[in-house]
Protein backbone atom coordinates (compact mmCIF):
# COMPACT_ATOMS: atom_id res chain seq x y z
CA UNK A 1 0.00 0.00 0.00
CA UNK A 2 1.44 3.37 -1.07
CA UNK A 3 1.27 6.28 1.33
CA UNK A 4 0.77 9.82 0.05
CA UNK A 5 3.84 11.96 -0.06
CA UNK A 6 4.42 14.72 2.50
CA UNK A 7 3.94 17.36 -0.23
CA UNK A 8 0.52 16.04 -1.18
CA UNK A 9 -0.48 15.88 2.49
CA UNK A 10 0.57 19.50 2.98
CA UNK A 11 -1.46 20.53 -0.08
CA UNK A 12 -4.48 18.61 1.18
CA UNK A 13 -4.31 20.12 4.66
CA UNK A 14 -3.76 23.59 3.20
CA UNK A 15 -6.86 23.19 1.06
CA UNK A 16 -8.91 22.01 4.03
CA UNK A 17 -7.59 24.88 6.15
CA UNK A 18 -8.47 27.43 3.44
CA UNK A 19 -12.04 26.12 3.19
CA UNK A 20 -12.43 26.07 6.96
CA UNK A 21 -10.96 29.56 7.33
CA UNK A 22 -13.14 31.05 4.59
CA UNK A 23 -16.31 29.42 5.93
CA UNK A 24 -15.72 30.69 9.48
CA UNK A 25 -14.66 34.11 8.21
CA UNK A 26 -18.00 34.39 6.40
CA UNK A 27 -19.82 33.45 9.59
CA UNK A 28 -17.91 36.08 11.57
CA UNK A 29 -18.63 38.77 8.97
CA UNK A 30 -22.31 37.86 8.86
CA UNK A 31 -22.61 37.81 12.66
CA UNK A 32 -20.78 41.15 12.92
CA UNK A 33 -23.14 42.67 10.38
CA UNK A 34 -26.18 41.57 12.35
CA UNK A 35 -24.71 42.94 15.60
CA UNK A 36 -23.87 46.28 13.98
CA UNK A 37 -27.36 46.47 12.48
CA UNK A 38 -29.04 45.83 15.83
CA UNK A 39 -26.73 48.31 17.53
CA UNK A 40 -27.70 50.96 15.00
CA UNK A 41 -31.34 50.38 15.90
CA UNK A 42 -31.04 50.47 19.68
CA UNK A 43 -28.16 52.89 20.20
CA UNK A 44 -28.97 55.42 17.53
CA UNK A 45 -32.73 55.21 17.42
CA UNK A 46 -34.57 58.32 16.34
CA UNK A 47 -36.90 59.35 19.21
CA UNK A 48 -39.60 60.01 16.64
CA UNK A 49 -39.62 56.41 15.46
CA UNK A 50 -42.69 54.28 16.26
CA UNK A 51 -42.79 52.49 19.58
CA UNK A 52 -42.59 48.68 19.71
CA UNK A 53 -46.37 48.70 20.06
CA UNK A 54 -46.75 50.09 16.54
CA UNK A 55 -46.10 48.64 13.11
CA UNK A 56 -42.39 48.26 12.36
CA UNK A 57 -40.99 48.65 8.84
CA UNK A 58 -38.49 45.86 9.56
CA UNK A 59 -40.92 43.52 11.29
CA UNK A 60 -40.75 41.10 8.34
CA UNK A 61 -37.01 40.71 8.99
CA UNK A 62 -37.49 39.79 12.64
CA UNK A 63 -40.82 37.97 12.85
CA UNK A 64 -42.15 37.90 16.41
CA UNK A 65 -45.02 36.04 17.93
CA UNK A 66 -45.54 38.71 20.59
CA UNK A 67 -48.88 40.49 20.57
CA UNK A 68 -48.61 44.06 19.26
CA UNK A 69 -50.95 46.83 18.19
CA UNK A 70 -51.41 45.35 14.72
CA UNK A 71 -53.15 42.34 16.31
CA UNK A 72 -55.92 44.49 17.82
CA UNK A 73 -59.02 45.75 16.02
CA UNK A 74 -61.44 48.30 17.48
CA UNK A 75 -65.15 48.71 16.88
CA UNK A 76 -66.40 52.05 18.22
CA UNK A 77 -70.14 52.61 18.30
CA UNK A 78 -71.43 56.15 18.05
CA UNK A 79 -74.05 58.49 16.68
CA UNK A 80 -73.68 61.08 13.97
CA UNK A 81 -74.99 63.85 16.23
CA UNK A 82 -72.69 63.03 19.15
CA UNK A 83 -69.60 62.65 16.98
CA UNK A 84 -69.44 66.42 16.40
CA UNK A 85 -68.25 66.97 19.97
CA UNK A 86 -66.98 63.52 20.95
CA UNK A 87 -64.45 62.96 18.20
CA UNK A 88 -61.87 64.96 20.16
CA UNK A 89 -61.77 62.19 22.77
CA UNK A 90 -61.09 59.46 20.22
CA UNK A 91 -58.55 61.43 18.20
CA UNK A 92 -56.41 61.85 21.33
CA UNK A 93 -55.63 58.13 21.50
CA UNK A 94 -56.30 56.87 17.97
CA UNK A 95 -53.14 56.46 15.86
CA UNK A 96 -53.93 56.95 12.17
CA UNK A 97 -52.51 54.21 9.91
CA UNK A 98 -51.46 52.26 12.99
CA UNK A 99 -54.66 51.55 14.92
CA UNK A 100 -57.02 49.13 13.20
CA UNK A 101 -60.78 49.46 13.35
CA UNK A 102 -63.84 51.52 12.51
CA UNK A 103 -66.35 53.93 13.95
CA UNK A 104 -69.90 52.70 13.30
CA UNK A 105 -72.36 55.58 12.96
CA UNK A 106 -76.14 55.35 13.04
CA UNK A 107 -76.38 57.45 9.85
CA UNK A 108 -74.13 59.00 7.24
CA UNK A 109 -72.13 62.04 8.42
CA UNK A 110 -73.50 65.42 7.36
CA UNK A 111 -71.57 68.10 5.52
CA UNK A 112 -70.11 69.53 8.76
CA UNK A 113 -68.13 66.33 9.28
CA UNK A 114 -66.88 66.08 5.71
CA UNK A 115 -64.26 65.76 4.48
CA UNK A 116 -63.72 63.12 7.15
CA UNK A 117 -60.84 63.89 9.51
CA UNK A 118 -57.70 61.86 8.82
CA UNK A 119 -57.12 61.77 12.58
CA UNK A 120 -60.39 59.93 13.22
CA UNK A 121 -61.05 56.23 12.76
CA UNK A 122 -62.50 55.41 9.33
CA UNK A 123 -66.28 55.29 9.59
CA UNK A 124 -68.95 52.89 8.49
CA UNK A 125 -72.70 53.29 8.68
CA UNK A 126 -74.31 50.52 10.70
CA UNK A 127 -76.20 47.89 8.75
CA UNK A 128 -79.94 48.24 8.47
CA UNK A 129 -81.38 45.45 10.64
CA UNK A 130 -84.94 46.82 10.66
CA UNK A 131 -86.33 43.59 9.19
CA UNK A 132 -84.78 41.49 11.97
CA UNK A 133 -85.99 43.92 14.63
CA UNK A 134 -89.56 43.85 13.30
CA UNK A 135 -89.62 40.09 12.94
CA UNK A 136 -88.48 39.58 16.54
CA UNK A 137 -90.37 42.58 17.99
CA UNK A 138 -87.09 43.54 19.63
CA UNK A 139 -87.69 45.68 22.71
CA UNK A 140 -84.59 47.86 22.09
CA UNK A 141 -83.74 48.35 18.38
CA UNK A 142 -80.83 50.71 19.15
CA UNK A 143 -79.27 48.12 21.44
CA UNK A 144 -79.71 45.41 18.82
CA UNK A 145 -77.87 47.64 16.32
CA UNK A 146 -74.97 48.06 18.78
CA UNK A 147 -74.62 44.32 19.39
CA UNK A 148 -74.83 43.64 15.65
CA UNK A 149 -71.82 45.94 15.29
CA UNK A 150 -69.62 43.08 16.52
CA UNK A 151 -70.47 41.05 13.43
CA UNK A 152 -70.08 44.08 11.18
CA UNK A 153 -66.62 44.78 12.56
CA UNK A 154 -65.60 41.14 12.15
CA UNK A 155 -66.85 41.12 8.55
CA UNK A 156 -64.81 44.25 7.81
CA UNK A 157 -61.52 43.29 9.42
CA UNK A 158 -60.21 40.05 10.82
CA UNK A 159 -57.01 39.15 8.95
CA UNK A 160 -54.22 38.69 11.50
CA UNK A 161 -56.48 39.82 14.36
CA UNK A 162 -55.98 38.34 17.81
CA UNK A 163 -58.24 40.58 19.89
CA UNK A 164 -61.49 42.42 19.13
CA UNK A 165 -62.25 45.47 21.29
CA UNK A 166 -65.66 47.16 21.30
CA UNK A 167 -66.10 50.62 22.80
CA UNK A 168 -68.17 53.80 22.63
CA UNK A 169 -67.50 57.05 20.80
CA UNK A 170 -66.22 58.60 24.04
CA UNK A 171 -64.14 55.65 25.26
CA UNK A 172 -60.50 56.53 25.86
CA UNK A 173 -58.02 53.67 25.55
CA UNK A 174 -54.38 53.49 26.62
CA UNK A 175 -52.94 51.36 23.85
CA UNK A 176 -49.54 50.39 25.27
CA UNK A 177 -51.10 49.14 28.49
CA UNK A 178 -53.82 47.33 26.56
CA UNK A 179 -51.23 45.53 24.42
CA UNK A 180 -49.16 44.58 27.48
CA UNK A 181 -52.16 43.17 29.33
CA UNK A 182 -53.50 41.15 26.40
CA UNK A 183 -50.04 39.79 25.57
CA UNK A 184 -50.22 37.76 28.77
CA UNK A 185 -53.17 35.71 27.50
CA UNK A 186 -53.49 33.05 24.81
CA UNK A 187 -55.52 34.66 22.03
CA UNK A 188 -56.36 31.21 20.64
CA UNK A 189 -58.63 30.50 23.60
CA UNK A 190 -62.05 31.93 24.50
CA UNK A 191 -61.59 35.12 26.51
CA UNK A 192 -64.19 37.76 27.33
CA UNK A 193 -62.83 40.71 29.32
CA UNK A 194 -64.60 43.83 30.49
CA UNK A 195 -65.01 46.42 33.19
CA UNK A 196 -67.80 46.39 35.75
CA UNK A 197 -69.75 49.50 36.64
CA UNK A 198 -68.42 51.44 39.63
CA UNK A 199 -72.04 51.96 40.73
CA UNK A 200 -73.19 48.82 42.50
CA UNK A 201 -76.83 49.11 41.42
CA UNK A 202 -75.90 49.23 37.71
CA UNK A 203 -74.36 45.78 38.11
CA UNK A 204 -77.42 44.62 40.03
CA UNK A 205 -79.86 45.97 37.43
CA UNK A 206 -78.04 44.39 34.49
CA UNK A 207 -75.49 41.80 35.61
CA UNK A 208 -72.45 41.43 37.81
CA UNK A 209 -71.11 39.07 35.13
CA UNK A 210 -71.03 41.42 32.16
CA UNK A 211 -68.57 43.90 30.72
CA UNK A 212 -69.88 47.45 30.33
CA UNK A 213 -69.33 48.62 26.77
CA UNK A 214 -68.08 52.12 27.47
CA UNK A 215 -65.18 50.73 29.47
CA UNK A 216 -64.51 48.37 26.59
CA UNK A 217 -65.51 44.79 25.84
CA UNK A 218 -62.57 42.63 24.77
CA UNK A 219 -62.91 39.28 23.01
CA UNK A 220 -60.26 36.88 21.76
CA UNK A 221 -60.44 36.13 18.05
CA UNK A 222 -62.04 32.65 18.26
CA UNK A 223 -64.78 33.94 20.57
CA UNK A 224 -65.45 37.01 18.41
CA UNK A 225 -65.64 34.79 15.33
CA UNK A 226 -68.09 32.42 17.00
CA UNK A 227 -70.22 35.35 18.20
CA UNK A 228 -70.25 36.94 14.74
CA UNK A 229 -71.42 33.68 13.20
CA UNK A 230 -74.14 33.29 15.85
CA UNK A 231 -75.19 36.95 15.82
CA UNK A 232 -78.55 36.76 14.06
CA UNK A 233 -79.57 33.67 16.00
CA UNK A 234 -78.51 35.41 19.22
CA UNK A 235 -80.60 38.52 18.52
CA UNK A 236 -83.59 36.31 17.70
CA UNK A 237 -83.21 34.43 20.99
CA UNK A 238 -83.15 37.55 23.17
CA UNK A 239 -85.50 40.21 21.78
CA UNK A 240 -86.65 40.98 25.33
CA UNK A 241 -83.26 42.18 26.61
CA UNK A 242 -82.93 45.97 26.56
CA UNK A 243 -79.17 46.38 27.18
CA UNK A 244 -76.52 45.85 24.48
CA UNK A 245 -73.96 44.80 27.09
CA UNK A 246 -76.35 42.28 28.63
CA UNK A 247 -77.25 40.83 25.21
CA UNK A 248 -73.55 40.49 24.37
CA UNK A 249 -72.78 38.76 27.67
CA UNK A 250 -75.75 36.39 27.34
CA UNK A 251 -74.78 35.36 23.82
CA UNK A 252 -71.16 34.80 24.84
CA UNK A 253 -72.23 32.61 27.76
CA UNK A 254 -74.35 30.57 25.35
CA UNK A 255 -71.17 29.93 23.36
CA UNK A 256 -69.35 28.69 26.45
CA UNK A 257 -67.46 31.86 27.35
CA UNK A 258 -67.30 33.48 30.77
CA UNK A 259 -66.77 37.05 31.91
CA UNK A 260 -63.39 38.05 33.36
CA UNK A 261 -63.27 41.56 34.90
CA UNK A 262 -60.19 43.74 34.39
CA UNK A 263 -59.74 46.47 37.00
CA UNK A 264 -57.96 48.76 34.56
CA UNK A 265 -61.11 49.14 32.43
CA UNK A 266 -63.25 51.98 33.81
CA UNK A 267 -66.88 52.60 32.94
CA UNK A 268 -66.88 55.70 35.22
CA UNK A 269 -70.52 55.35 36.25
CA UNK A 270 -69.95 58.29 38.57
CA UNK A 271 -70.87 61.97 38.63
CA UNK A 272 -69.11 65.13 39.72
CA UNK A 273 -65.48 65.34 40.81
CA UNK A 274 -63.77 61.98 40.24
CA UNK A 275 -60.33 63.14 41.41
CA UNK A 276 -60.65 61.03 44.55
CA UNK A 277 -61.19 57.94 42.41
CA UNK A 278 -58.32 58.69 40.01
CA UNK A 279 -55.93 59.53 42.87
CA UNK A 280 -56.30 56.03 44.34
CA UNK A 281 -56.29 53.91 41.22
CA UNK A 282 -56.10 50.11 41.67
CA UNK A 283 -52.65 48.59 41.30
CA UNK A 284 -53.45 47.52 37.75
CA UNK A 285 -52.47 49.06 34.39
CA UNK A 286 -54.83 51.84 33.31
CA UNK A 287 -56.57 50.60 30.14
CA UNK A 288 -59.63 52.79 29.57
CA UNK A 289 -61.74 55.68 30.84
CA UNK A 290 -65.33 56.44 29.85
CA UNK A 291 -68.14 58.95 30.48
CA UNK A 292 -65.95 62.07 30.45
CA UNK A 293 -69.05 64.03 29.41
CA UNK A 294 -70.78 63.00 32.62
CA UNK A 295 -68.11 64.10 35.11
CA UNK A 296 -66.42 67.37 35.97
CA UNK A 297 -63.14 68.17 34.16
CA UNK A 298 -60.47 66.10 35.86
CA UNK A 299 -57.99 69.00 36.08
CA UNK A 300 -58.94 72.32 37.74
CA UNK A 301 -59.09 75.41 35.47
CA UNK A 302 -59.41 73.21 32.36
CA UNK A 303 -62.45 72.10 30.39
CA UNK A 304 -63.09 68.44 29.56
CA UNK A 305 -61.20 68.34 26.29
CA UNK A 306 -58.25 70.28 27.70
CA UNK A 307 -58.17 67.94 30.70
CA UNK A 308 -58.18 64.89 28.45
CA UNK A 309 -55.37 66.32 26.30
CA UNK A 310 -53.36 67.04 29.45
CA UNK A 311 -53.76 63.44 30.64
CA UNK A 312 -52.97 61.97 27.24
CA UNK A 313 -49.79 64.04 27.06
CA UNK A 314 -48.62 62.11 30.10
CA UNK A 315 -49.48 58.85 28.32
CA UNK A 316 -46.85 59.60 25.68
CA UNK A 317 -44.11 59.40 28.32
CA UNK A 318 -45.00 56.31 30.34
CA UNK A 319 -48.30 54.44 30.32
CA UNK A 320 -47.09 51.73 32.69
CA UNK A 321 -47.10 54.22 35.59
CA UNK A 322 -50.30 56.09 34.64
CA UNK A 323 -52.29 56.78 37.84
CA UNK A 324 -50.19 54.24 39.75
CA UNK A 325 -50.23 55.17 43.43
CA UNK A 326 -46.88 55.45 45.19
CA UNK A 327 -46.74 56.31 48.90
CA UNK A 328 -43.80 57.46 51.00
CA UNK A 329 -43.07 59.46 54.15
CA UNK A 330 -40.98 62.45 55.11
CA UNK A 331 -40.13 61.59 58.72
CA UNK A 332 -38.62 64.94 59.79
CA UNK A 333 -42.02 66.63 59.27
CA UNK A 334 -44.22 63.58 59.72
CA UNK A 335 -45.64 64.05 56.22
CA UNK A 336 -47.11 61.38 53.95
CA UNK A 337 -47.00 61.77 50.18
CA UNK A 338 -49.43 59.86 47.95
CA UNK A 339 -48.47 60.19 44.28
CA UNK A 340 -50.91 59.24 41.54
CA UNK A 341 -48.37 59.30 38.72
CA UNK A 342 -49.21 61.74 35.95
CA UNK A 343 -52.25 63.09 37.75
CA UNK A 344 -52.03 64.25 41.37
CA UNK A 345 -50.07 64.34 44.62
CA UNK A 346 -51.71 64.34 48.07
CA UNK A 347 -49.69 65.52 51.08
CA UNK A 348 -50.93 64.62 54.57
CA UNK A 349 -49.60 66.22 57.72
CA UNK A 350 -49.20 62.92 59.55
CA UNK A 351 -47.78 59.46 58.90
CA UNK A 352 -50.47 57.35 57.26
CA UNK A 353 -50.33 53.70 56.09
CA UNK A 354 -50.83 52.63 52.51
CA UNK A 355 -53.71 50.37 53.57
CA UNK A 356 -55.68 53.53 54.34
CA UNK A 357 -54.60 55.69 51.41
CA UNK A 358 -55.46 53.15 48.70
CA UNK A 359 -59.12 53.74 49.61
CA UNK A 360 -60.46 56.54 47.35
CA UNK A 361 -61.74 59.75 48.90
CA UNK A 362 -65.43 60.06 48.02
CA UNK A 363 -65.24 63.32 46.06
CA UNK A 364 -67.76 61.94 43.52
CA UNK A 365 -71.44 61.11 43.54
CA UNK A 366 -73.51 58.12 42.49
CA UNK A 367 -74.52 57.48 38.89
CA UNK A 368 -78.29 57.40 39.23
CA UNK A 369 -79.58 59.13 42.33
CA UNK A 370 -78.30 58.29 45.77
CA UNK A 371 -79.85 55.23 47.40
CA UNK A 372 -81.12 55.71 50.94
CA UNK A 373 -78.61 53.23 52.33
CA UNK A 374 -75.14 52.05 51.28
CA UNK A 375 -73.38 50.31 49.66
CA UNK A 376 -73.16 52.66 46.69
CA UNK A 377 -69.99 51.53 44.93
CA UNK A 378 -68.08 48.41 43.99
CA UNK A 379 -65.19 49.56 46.19
CA UNK A 380 -64.69 51.08 49.64
CA UNK A 381 -64.47 54.86 50.01
CA UNK A 382 -63.20 57.38 52.54
CA UNK A 383 -65.29 60.35 53.57
CA UNK A 384 -64.31 63.75 52.20
CA UNK A 385 -63.86 65.22 55.68
CA UNK A 386 -62.76 68.70 56.74
CA UNK A 387 -60.23 67.65 59.39
CA UNK A 388 -56.65 68.89 59.56
CA UNK A 389 -54.91 65.55 59.93
CA UNK A 390 -57.11 63.62 57.48
CA UNK A 391 -57.51 66.21 54.71
CA UNK A 392 -54.64 66.30 52.21
CA UNK A 393 -53.01 69.24 50.50
CA UNK A 394 -53.85 68.52 46.84
CA UNK A 395 -51.55 69.13 43.88
CA UNK A 396 -52.37 68.43 40.22
CA UNK A 397 -50.06 67.82 37.29
CA UNK A 398 -48.81 71.01 35.70
CA UNK A 399 -46.10 69.78 33.32
CA UNK A 400 -44.07 66.74 32.36
CA UNK A 401 -40.87 66.24 30.40
CA UNK A 402 -37.44 64.69 30.20
CA UNK A 403 -34.58 65.81 32.42
CA UNK A 404 -30.93 66.30 31.51
CA UNK A 405 -30.51 62.81 32.85
CA UNK A 406 -31.83 60.83 29.89
CA UNK A 407 -32.92 58.03 32.21
CA UNK A 408 -35.45 60.19 34.11
CA UNK A 409 -38.83 61.82 33.62
CA UNK A 410 -39.82 64.81 35.74
CA UNK A 411 -43.46 65.66 36.41
CA UNK A 412 -44.27 68.92 38.18
CA UNK A 413 -47.41 69.26 40.29
CA UNK A 414 -48.83 72.55 41.56
CA UNK A 415 -51.24 73.24 44.39
CA UNK A 416 -54.85 73.28 43.25
CA UNK A 417 -56.13 75.56 46.05
CA UNK A 418 -55.19 76.74 49.49
CA UNK A 419 -56.29 74.27 52.13
CA UNK A 420 -58.21 76.51 54.54
CA UNK A 421 -57.50 74.46 57.63
CA UNK A 422 -55.02 74.85 60.50
CA UNK A 423 -52.05 72.50 60.76
CA UNK A 424 -52.48 69.02 62.15
CA UNK A 425 -52.30 69.47 65.95
CA UNK A 426 -50.61 66.13 66.66
CA UNK A 427 -47.31 66.65 68.49
CA UNK A 428 -44.27 66.55 66.19
CA UNK A 429 -46.25 67.20 63.01
CA UNK A 430 -45.61 70.24 60.85
CA UNK A 431 -47.88 72.29 58.55
CA UNK A 432 -47.40 72.00 54.79
CA UNK A 433 -49.35 75.09 53.73
CA UNK A 434 -46.26 76.82 52.33
CA UNK A 435 -45.42 74.02 49.86
CA UNK A 436 -46.79 74.91 46.41
CA UNK A 437 -44.75 72.78 43.99
CA UNK A 438 -43.79 69.12 43.94
CA UNK A 439 -41.44 67.54 41.43
CA UNK A 440 -41.70 63.79 40.90
CA UNK A 441 -38.80 61.97 39.24
CA UNK A 442 -39.34 58.52 37.76
CA UNK A 443 -37.25 56.15 35.61
CA UNK A 444 -37.82 56.32 31.87
CA UNK A 445 -37.96 52.54 31.74
CA UNK A 446 -41.49 51.26 31.99
CA UNK A 447 -42.52 48.92 34.77
CA UNK A 448 -42.54 45.39 33.40
CA UNK A 449 -44.08 43.80 36.48
CA UNK A 450 -46.94 45.08 38.63
CA UNK A 451 -46.63 42.61 41.50
CA UNK A 452 -45.65 45.39 43.89
CA UNK A 453 -46.00 49.16 43.94
CA UNK A 454 -42.90 51.34 43.74
CA UNK A 455 -41.36 53.12 46.71
CA UNK A 456 -40.01 56.66 46.83
CA UNK A 457 -37.73 59.09 48.67
CA UNK A 458 -38.61 62.69 49.56
CA UNK A 459 -36.18 65.59 49.44
CA UNK A 460 -37.33 68.74 51.20
CA UNK A 461 -35.60 71.54 53.05
CA UNK A 462 -37.57 73.03 55.94
CA UNK A 463 -39.16 76.26 54.79
CA UNK A 464 -38.77 75.57 51.06
CA UNK A 465 -41.90 75.87 48.94
CA UNK A 466 -40.74 72.93 46.82
CA UNK A 467 -40.47 69.20 47.49
CA UNK A 468 -38.95 66.48 45.36
CA UNK A 469 -40.11 62.87 45.18
CA UNK A 470 -37.90 60.22 43.58
CA UNK A 471 -39.55 56.94 42.62
CA UNK A 472 -37.57 53.73 42.90
CA UNK A 473 -37.98 50.00 43.34
CA UNK A 474 -38.71 48.95 46.90
CA UNK A 475 -36.08 47.25 49.01
CA UNK A 476 -36.60 43.71 50.19
CA UNK A 477 -39.26 43.64 52.92
CA UNK A 478 -39.54 47.45 52.84
CA UNK A 479 -42.79 48.55 54.48
CA UNK A 480 -44.86 51.54 53.44
CA UNK A 481 -46.33 52.46 56.80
Amino acid sequence: MLLPSSDSLREKFASMFDKYFVANLCKVILLSGVILYLASIFLFKDPNCPSPYEYSPISHLFPSNDTNLSHLVFGLLGSEKAWHYRKSYIELWWRPKLTRGYLFLDESPNANLLPWSKNSPPYRVSNNITKLVKETHHIAPIMARMVHGIKELFDQEHEGVRWVIMGDDDSIFFLENLVDVLAKYDHNKYYYFGGQSEYILSNFWYSFNQGFGGAGIIMSFPLAKALAQDMESCLRRYPFLKSADLITMTCIVDLGGSFIPLKGLHQIDLHGDISGFLSSHPKEPLISLHHFDAVAPIFPSMNRIQSTKHLMKVAKFDQSRMLQQTICHHRPNNWTFSVSWGYSVHVYEKIMPRSHLIIPIETFDTWSGRPQNPPYYMFNTRGNVEESCETPHIFFLKSIGKTRNKNEIMATYSRSAVRKLPGCPISGNHPANYVNKIQVYSPRTKRAEMDRCECCDIIHTTGSNKAQVKLRECLTNEKIA
